[in-house]
Order: C-alpha cells, then structure tokens, then sequence
C-alpha cells in the first residue's frame, strides 16, 4: 500500500551496472523483444505469458505479463536459486529498471543465482493501464480532487476493474514460474512487495524456497494508521537524541502546533509544482516523501533531517523553510503507473465502511470512525487518514464488487525461511508493522535497522547487503547486530 521505494532505487541508478535495451538470449520465442535489457555478464531470456484478464470471463480480454529472467553468471553449473523481486507501488514496472535490481544483489548472488524480473500485470511491458490518473495530479492535488480522480478511473475501468488485484498478479508471477520450468522461488519483497509476495506464498506455497520482506506490513493494517503516525512521531524523538542537534518531544510538539494551525489556515505553495498545504497534505508529504530513502547517504541533508528546524520556524511565525520543504517534497518526478496504484489498492486494501453499502452510507461509516479515533499521533484523525495516498476516504467512490481481499484470507503461509527488515525512522512501513508481518509466518527473523527510513536495503555500511547475501544463500541471516554500527543521519540544529 506504499509509496514505491523510488528514493532507493535513485540512489542506485547512479551506481548501477550498464543495461541497455537491444535483443537478449531468447530460447521460448524467434526473436526478442525490443524492451529486452542487456545486463553486463548475464544471460537474459524475455517473453511473455498470455493470462486472462478476469478468470472465468473470457470476454474481458487477457494481458500478456512480460518477464525477464537474467541467468546466474556461472551458467555451466546449477542454479542455487531464482529470485523474483517486487520493488513497490503498486504500480513499479521492474524489467526496464534491471539495472537498480542487479545492481541491488551485487554481493556476488547472482554468481550462483538467477533474477527473475516480471512486470506486474498494468505496469511496463505488461499492458500498462491507463484509467485517465495522473501521478502528479493525484499527489499534489486536493483530498476531493484524488477521490474524484479514483471514482472517473473506477467508472472507465467497468467490469475489468476486478482484473487487477495483488492475487491476479500472484498468479501472473506463477503462470511465468511454470512456463520457466522452476521449482521453487526466492520472493523478494520491498515496500508494496511485502504485501504481494505474502499472498503468493499464501497461493503457490509449494513453490517457495524462502522470503525477504523489506519495509513490510501486514494484510490487515490499521486502517486508521496509527503505527504510521506515532512511528513520524518517534523518528523525530530519534533523530534528535541521536544528533544532538534538537529537543525530540519539543519537534513533536511544533510537529502538532503546525498541524493544528494548517487545519485551519492552509498554506498556498507558488512554484513549478503548486499545491495547497493542509493538514492532511503536510502529513502525506511528512511520511511518505519524508521518511523515504532516509539514512542512504547519512551526511547528505534529507528531508526528515531539515524538519525540526523548519518545524520551529514555522511555530515562531516564519513560513518560509516550510514553504521550501514543501516544495522539494512534492518535487519528484513520477514513478509509478498511478493507475495502477489506485486500482489495487481500492480492490485489496482494508476501508473504514463496508464496500458493500452506498456512497452515502459510506460516508457515514467513515465520519463516524474518525469520530472514535480521536488524535493519530500527532494529527487529527481526518488529517492523517486524509494524508493516505491509497488509504482513508481515498476509495470512498470506488466502484463496489464482489472481491475476497487479502486481509480476509485465512490460509496457512509456508514454513519456509523467511528475514523481515524494517528501518527504525520509517514512517511507510514501520517497524511496528514488520513485527506484525513477520508474526504471520511459523520461522522469521525480523530486524529493525536503526537510523534507516524506508527502506533499509541500501545504508551505506553493507551490514544489511550482507544479512540479505547470507540468509538468500543459506536461509539464516547469521549475527545481525552490525546493524548497530549503521551511522546516524545529519540534522540541522535547532537554535533557541
């Protein structure tokens, strides 16, 4: 349900091993295809599985699902595993981002294993949906202008609306597994990806060696968000103790001082991306843009580390840092394939009213839950679950079908080996919900890394490269208390 991890997968894209797009090894089909990456030092074999669009109603049409599978570097002896990755979203096409995904697993893993990248069905290569969404209109725009966004996509969509669901893709992903002939997958979840690969172990159980989840979270979330909100809260708390540059409780305090006064009195932000500042706006951009790809480059200035100073100012009357903060959060180029976003996450993700009533009713039903909320951390009740990209209201006019959505599943997962990792200063996917991710499995090891925003995959001492190396090689990730020696991130002082 999460922001795509774009902030990680940037950092990587400097450092990346070249990939280029001319043909690639094809044994299934005569040619390859023209969106085939060349990746340095590997074998890769593209194609595509033809899969219906709805199961059972052959006249909604089918989506050819596209993967790529990059073959092991030593191809002479056999593979030790095959790794299928999901980076996020939903909505993060994969295979023309095969250079950040190898370059991810550059520990030396692929030597012995192969990578299998397969766009989700609605993303990339994979009959990319279109429903009318525009990702910089849906993030920068007003709550009731993404709900009306949400209701025209539901409306074009019809009766394939029901197509695309995280369990459709699951079946894509095994649809491609069978048509490859392997036995057995190492899933690789990041963000959105935890969601996902649960679902397919839930699915295909037999067909999984072992599980990673990176900023995980469970199927049955708090619909409310309260984790996520009290989580903003104590990565505040925690940057400061750990920097010494601020009063932990006082940034909280200026945290709740600001988000009273924008509830009230909205701030218009001019520039290359205008917007307009509300509570819910603020609390979007505080937890999703803010707390992503922190810890990364520990010395840089972030987002996250520039806020208890920007904080304060604006509790002593001065706008402006707020302003420029604003703006550089809502300043990142599109990611994602929104329509696809908006459509998974309103066919799955759990509501505050039944998806059964009416508009009207459902109205109702969600006023009257945030009436029992009281505060969410540092927020109002309607603020923060306004600040909800793919949760709150925002699928309030979705169109209602008979789907069973994940949280209602209640099949056993596989007792295979599975490592959870969560960074202590994420507020996407915190670590109260990486516990709860890891409980649903018999054996996990779960591992908050400290000073790490979402996700912790990519902090610069190589201790978590070398947890995911080992427990991908083994199924055990060994001693994990280097996460100890993860540095902490750099905050602008607070001055009294």
């Amino acid at each position: 349900m999460r922001w795509s991890v774009r902030a990680a997968m940037g950092v990587l894209t400097a450092a990346a091993v070249a990939v280029s797009v001319p043909a690639c090894v094809q044994e299934r089909t005569a040619a390859a295809p023209a969106w085939c990456p060349t990746v340095a030092g590997h074998q890769v074999e593209c194609g595509t599985v033809a899969r219906p669009l709805v199961a059972g109603k052959p006249e909604l049409g089918v989506v050819d699902v596209g993967y790529a599978w990059v073959k092991r570097a030593r191809v002479s002896e056999p593979a030790a595993g095959v790794i299928a990755p999901n980076p996020g979203g939903p909505g993060v096409p994969l295979i023309s981002h095969a250079a950040e995904a190898v370059h991810m697993l550059s520990t030396g893993i692929l030597d012995d294993h192969d990578l299998l990248l397969i766009d989700p069905r609605g993303t990339g290569v994979s009959d990319a949906l279109d429903c009318g969404a525009s990702e910089r209109d849906y993030q920068l725009g007003t709550r009731e202008a993404q709900r009306a966004m949400v209701a025209r996509c539901g409306e074009q969509l019809g009766e394939k609306v029901t197509g695309y669901t995280s369990a459709a893709t699951a079946d894509d992903f095994n649809a491609v597994r069978e048509r490859l002939e392997i036995p057995k997958l190492v899933l690789y979840g990041i963000s959105y990806g935890t969601y996902l690969m649960p679902i397919y172990a839930q699915r295909h159980p037999e067909t999984v060696q072992s599980i990673v989840l990176s900023g995980a979270y469970p199927p049955d979330m708090d619909s409310m968000q309260r984790p996520n909100a009290e989580a903003l809260s104590d990565a505040l708390r925690r940057i400061c103790e750990r920097s010494g540059a601020c009063d932990g409780e006082a940034a909280v305090s200026d945290l709740r001082t600001v988000n009273a006064r924008l509830r009230t009195a909205p701030l218009a932000i001019d520039g290359p991306h205008p917007m307009t500042l509300t509570e819910d706006k603020f609390g979007n951009l505080l937890f999703e843009t803010g707390t992503s790809g922190v810890g990364a480059d520990p010395a840089s200035e972030t987002l996250l580390g520039t806020l208890p100073a920007v904080l304060r100012a604006a509790v002593r009357g001065n706008d402006i840092p707020l302003r420029e903060w604003a703006t550089a959060a809502g300043a990142p180029e599109p990611y994602e394939n929104i329509d696809l976003y908006l459509t998974v996450a309103c066919n799955d993700y759990p509501t505050l009213w039944s998806t059964d009533a009416t508009v009207p009713q459902r109205e109702q039903q969600y006023r009257a839950a945030l009436d029992r909320a009281g505060d969410v951390g540092a927020f109002s009740a309607a603020g923060f679950s306004g600040a909800q990209r793919d949760g709150g209201d925002a699928c309030i006019r979705w169109p209602g079908h008979d789907l069973v959505r994940p949280h209602q599943v209640t099949t056993a997962l596989p007792d295979v080996p599975v490592l959870v990792l969560s960074g202590d200063l994420d507020a996407i996917t915190p670590d109260a919900n990486g516990l709860l991710a890891a409980a649903r499995f018999p054996h996990a090891t779960f591992v908050s890394v400290p000073n790490t925003g979402h996700v912790p995959d990519m902090e610069p001492t190589g201790c978590v490269a070398g947890i995911i190396t080992r427990f991908l090689r083994t199924g055990d990730p060994g001693a994990t208390d280097c996460v100890a020696s993860v540095p902490p991130i750099a905050v602008t002082p607070v001055t009294n």
